[in-house]
């Protein structure tokens, strides 16, 4: 089953799901803001993908968070800012039967998916 971790009102998340919902792609779908983020599923994701693709430090929590957080990032002190505050994860995470997917990309998905 394909699983997609996301904030429903995240621009690209409503185009990562008007693309699977075109090209028939059942997936479930998992809101970081109602139901959080599993600690040891986001350590997987950093295993898998590193903190560094999840982290999304363009978005305002980020920007917004005081300098000392963000100095001196590293997986564990990633994974805590991302737990504390799931909107700092890249959106959407997809998790499918051949990997895991961050962010969209549709040539990416049309790999995965077709």
């Amino acid at each position: 089953m394909i699983k997609m971790y996301a904030i429903p009102n995240c621009d690209t998340v409503k185009k990562t799901r008007t693309w699977l919902d075109e090209h028939g792609v059942a997936y479930e779908f998992h809101d970081f803001k109602k139901e959080g983020v599993d600690p040891a599923r986001l350590m997987h994701w950093i295993e898998q993908v590193g903190w560094e693709t999840l982290l999304n430090k363009r978005g305002t929590t980020f920007r917004k968070l005081p300098d000392s957080d963000k100095q001196d990032l590293d997986a564990d002190k990633a994974a805590a800012l991302m737990i504390a505050q799931p909107s700092m994860i890249k959106r959407p995470v997809v998790e499918h039967p051949g990997g895991i997917l961050v962010g969209f990309a549709a040539e990416r998905y049309a790999a995965a998916f077709c």
